[in-house]
């Protein structure tokens, strides 16, 4: 964000009001405090997300052995929807206003947390939610602890443009039909305009959730590869259907020397479940990989494995993410001395935590958290290789100054402030 955003946000507050809003719900004053889990174990997703729940269940576990929060022990209330996306919002009302949980950790997909997203609005819950997205959202019920798209996206793209990246000219969008890869790909494509990339340079294609046949899709992207500029994917591909699009890819003989591959749904534990000859080289864009050489990592990583008691299991991007969201959460709770989710949401700004690749993720106004931005190259190991990272954090963007709907907003959830989407132009909170 600019500084003249911030200089504009700052002479908007006095034009709005302060937004009081009370919890519906009430806790009992003994008792565990209920944490919801929401990831999908079994359907599509589950590939992704049930380690998530793991890891959830792992930090919940640890946080009981410390003596829990407050003086009081926490239990998961674990539920499956299944890669259903309405069953995400129901099963978010039952957590909420059944089980009375005090915060949800869940969600994966942008269509699941979208879902779910009017269900914490009106019960006014908190929704924690773990992976990259698309931006072009703030809530004040949702904190966001995977990238935005120049936490992730835009970083890719600028490194495949530079020398070491490739020197790429033409670009290949493809993406699952929903809208994280619709929007994230709209951002990218009027990224790539603005650094002088011409239409015909730009190949956008979608596909259906669990897509098995890549065949014609490859072809068409080794055509696309073949006009004498040098070509690269970047994948917006989600779930399962990445293991046939990389055995097509190998299938057809593209190398990542020939047509680099960017994933930003692909990490270590997707990786571990497929074959990794035809990813070698191949790219990755995350904010953290396993094989990270840092002390606090190496702890994580041995805690994970004695937690499963598996000493394969690997850790991944989302996995720190749920991390950083649970440790951020408990440290606003000890800050509001509730559990109560207006409380919460009020403390959690600011607050800082550790992050496993050696550095701090601080909650921003915004809802979003500072992270680095790094790429990696596949291993055939399944491991991810850093080959380029960000000096420092990165302050989210929750809303794209690329596209002309979101360029004049910015997100302030303080007090007195309160807005999702402030137009620093009109001074309008829309």
């Amino acid at each position: 964000m600019s500084v003249s955003r911030r200089s504009l946000l700052r002479s908007s507050v006095a034009m709005l009001g302060a937004v009081s809003l009370n919890s519906k719900f009430a806790f009992a004053a003994d008792g565990p405090i209920k944490i919801g889990i929401l990831h999908s174990l079994s359907g599509t997703m589950a590939i992704s997300e049930t380690t998530l729940k793991d890891v959830m269940l792992m930090l919940i576990a640890a946080q009981n052995a410390k003596g829990g929060v407050l003086g009081r022990k926490l239990e998961a209330v674990v539920v499956d929807p299944a890669s259903n996306w309405p069953l995400f919002a129901e099963k978010a009302r039952e957590l909420i206003s059944k089980d009375g949980v005090s915060a949800i950790f869940g969600c994966w997909t942008s269509v699941s947390r979208k879902s779910v997203l009017p269900v914490v609005k009106e019960l006014d819950s908190i929704l924690f939610y773990p992976v990259q997205y698309e931006g072009q959202e703030s809530e004040r019920n949702v904190f966001y602890t995977g990238a935005a798209p120049n936490q992730q996206a835009i970083p890719a793209v600028d490194y495949l443009m530079s020398k070491d990246g490739g020197s790429v000219k033409r670009w290949v969008l493809a993406g699952t039909d929903y809208v994280y890869p619709r929007t994230t790909n709209k951002i990218l494509e009027a990224y790539l305009k603005l650094k002088g990339v011409a239409q015909e340079d730009i190949l956008i294609n979608y596909t259906p959730f669990g897509q098995s046949d890549w065949q014609t899709i490859v072809s068409d992207i080794k055509k696309f590869g073949s006009a004498g500029k040098k070509t690269a994917v970047v994948s917006t591909i989600n779930g399962d259907a990445n293991v046939p699009f990389y055995k097509e890819l190998g299938n057809q003989g593209i190398k990542a020397t020939d047509i680099p591959v960017v994933a930003f749904s692909v990490g270590e534990e997707e990786l571990s479940g497929m074959d990794t000859k035809p990813l070698v080289g191949h790219l990755a864009a995350w904010n953290y990989f396993e094989s990270v050489d840092t002390p606090i990592n190496k702890a994580f990583i041995a805690q994970w494995h004695a937690y499963t008691k598996n000493p394969k299991r690997t850790t991944n991007d989302p996995m720190e993410a749920a991390m950083i969201g649970f440790s951020m959460w408990v440290k606003a709770v000890e800050k509001a001395n509730s559990f109560k989710p207006d409380d919460v949401i009020d403390a959690i700004i600011g607050v800082s935590v550790p992050n496993l690749t050696g550095g701090t993720a601080t909650m921003m106004p915004n809802h979003h958290i500072t992270k680095p931005v790094l790429i990696g190259e596949i291993q055939a190991d399944g491991q991810i290789d850093t080959v380029w990272q960000t000096p420092g954090t990165v302050v989210a963007q929750e809303w794209s100054p690329y596209l002309p709907e979101s360029k004049d907003l910015i997100s302030d959830w303080r007090k007195p402030l309160s807005c999702g989407n402030l137009n620093v132009k009109t001074g309008h909170c829309g």
